[in-house]
């Protein structure tokens, strides 16, 4: 393994703002670069230390080192909230997804406004899939890369409670989203600071 193939590899993904696949790294590598092994040799040298390189559902990014989160937080006012509805359309995608809006809006026993979607869309959160091969071939939501990201996931599978929420099923009416203690543990974060952005002033939050 070449030390200097290593060293661009650090240097391309300190240099991206964004997570990179691994394709898109071997793209930009000399020939001959063992992308795969270069990435795991690389995880191996960050890690236990303040940055470390995340595997980030397929995606490659330096990320602080979870612990070291609370040290880091930083305070700044918010202008915009997130909105229940949204934070619990959030929550089903993230469960259930694919899912359409027909069902989004059958666990949640209410219309879900468009306004809602694209809160989520803005944020980065979630996105159109694939469209259902049923009768009107409805578009279903699913969450994205940012949303594993921002909740320091490696992918959908680490969402906490899994199987409790399977055991739900999308036919529950709205007393489903209150029984899913795991979603509302995973978006408590999200949730304090739409009340905090409620009270006057723009009050300061924490953000981590």
């Amino acid at each position: 393994m070449s030390k200097e193939h290593k060293r661009i590899l650090e240097a391309l993904l300190f240099a991206s703002p964004e997570a990179l696949k691994p394709q898109e790294l071997h793209e930009r590598m000399p020939d001959g670069a063992d992308v795969g092994a270069l990435l795991k040799a690389l995880q191996a040298d960050y890690a236990g230390r303040g940055v470390e390189l995340m595997n980030i559902d397929g995606y490659w990014a330096f990320r602080t080192a979870e612990d070291l989160g609370e040290a880091l937080n930083l305070e700044k006012n918010v202008h915009k909230k997130m909105s229940k509805a949204a934070l619990e359309t959030l929550a089903i995608v993230a469960y259930h997804q694919p899912v359409t809006r027909a069902e989004i809006e059958n666990i949640r026993g209410v219309a879900t406004h468009r306004g809602t979607l694209d809160a989520l869309i803005e944020a980065g959160w979630v996105k159109p899939g694939r469209r259902r091969e049923t009768p009107g071939r409805p578009l279903t939501w699913v969450t994205t890369t940012d949303f594993l990201d921002q909740f320091s996931l490696s992918s959908i599978m680490d969402l906490p409670g899994l199987d409790d929420l399977k055991a739900s099923g999308l036919l529950d009416r709205r007393p489903a989203i209150d029984t899913l203690p795991a979603a509302n543990d995973l978006f408590a974060q999200v949730e304090r600071e739409e009340e905090l952005a409620e009270e006057p002033d723009d009050e300061n939050i924490m953000e981590g």
